[in-house]
């Protein structure tokens, strides 16, 4: 038994060397030479079509930097229509990676033209060439990893978006004191989930130091009538120290303005100690960015 055990053991290790001689060297240490190639760094995007600033979409040189400009052919296709749900800001067709660098950049600009559908476009965007012709497109075979890119574009509702936000004297009753003057702010949030009910963020225009409420990005909702005309619902929220707000409002078809009456009913106290009930109205102005 012995005798079988010690052969077996002897064609283990010679079987071991076998496999060891011939693997040559060059197997074992071998490095990638390419050839190196350029693809999309993400091959799916999704904006909704309120957002208001230019989006880029990256392509890069997986491979080491060069010492010449990379210029990529692509192609474009897609349910979206160039000119009425998007604009290229940079030249179609054709992205460059500047020399000794790793990415371009491809630039599109959405158009906001909710109308209350909710559906989704895309923009399609497939690299077809690549000069210098040491590269190629895409990894994998037939190029295909990294070789296209689906743009979303997710239609919102007709008052979503960023706006800036204007406040004008407020009337006033009671006791409230106010001093004349306008205030504005940018980066105005509107969302809506059904189309028909919007919420409204940093929106508090100048009016911390009036009420002096400690939220920094207090909400409210209104409510589309579905005639330009807007209803804010009696409401109150432990961020406004349960101040109830209330108001009515329009929408321009023409330059997409909101205009809000903001009526604000809050318990104030007199500098004599006494309990008081005011009720000011706040008209604002909301204008897409």
């Amino acid at each position: 038994m012995r005798k079988y055990t010690y052969i077996l053991t002897c064609l283990t290790a010679l079987l071991l060397v076998w496999v060891v001689v011939a693997c040559e060297k060059g197997d074992i240490d071998r490095t990638f030479e390419g050839p190196y190639f350029v693809r999309f760094t993400d091959t799916t995007l999704t904006y909704k079509e309120s957002y208001n600033q230019p989006i880029t979409i990256r392509v890069h040189n997986a491979g080491p930097q060069i010492d010449q400009p990379v210029t990529i052919n692509y192609t474009v296709s897609g349910t979206a229509r160039e000119g009425k749900d998007y604009v290229f800001q940079t030249t179609k067709g054709t992205v460059t990676i500047p020399a000794k660098q790793s990415f371009g950049e491809i630039k599109l600009k959405l158009i906001n033209n909710a109308n209350n559908i909710l559906e989704s476009q895309t923009v399609v965007l497939t690299l077809t060439g690549v000069t210098p012709n040491s590269l190629q497109v895409g990894l994998g075979k037939e190029g295909i990893i990294g070789k296209t890119m689906t743009f979303t574009i997710q239609d919102d509702c007709l008052f979503s978006g960023s706006y800036t936000g204007a406040r004008q004297n407020g009337a006033y009753v009671n006791l409230l004191q106010i001093t004349p003057a306008t205030a504005s702010r940018a980066n105005i949030d509107i969302s809506s989930l059904d189309c028909k009910t919007y919420t409204i963020a940093n929106w508090n225009i100048g009016l911390e130091d009036i009420f002096g409420f400690t939220a920094s990005k207090p909400t409210f909702t209104f409510v589309d009538n579905l005639d330009n005309s807007l209803t804010i619902l009696p409401q109150s929220s432990a961020e406004l120290g349960g101040d109830t707000l209330s108001g009515s409002g329009s929408w321009n078809p023409q330059n997409r303005q909101i205009s809000l009456n903001l009526r604000w009913k809050a318990l104030f106290r007199t500098q004599a100690g006494k309990d008081t009930t005011i009720l000011v109205t706040f008209p604002f102005t909301f204008t897409p960015q």
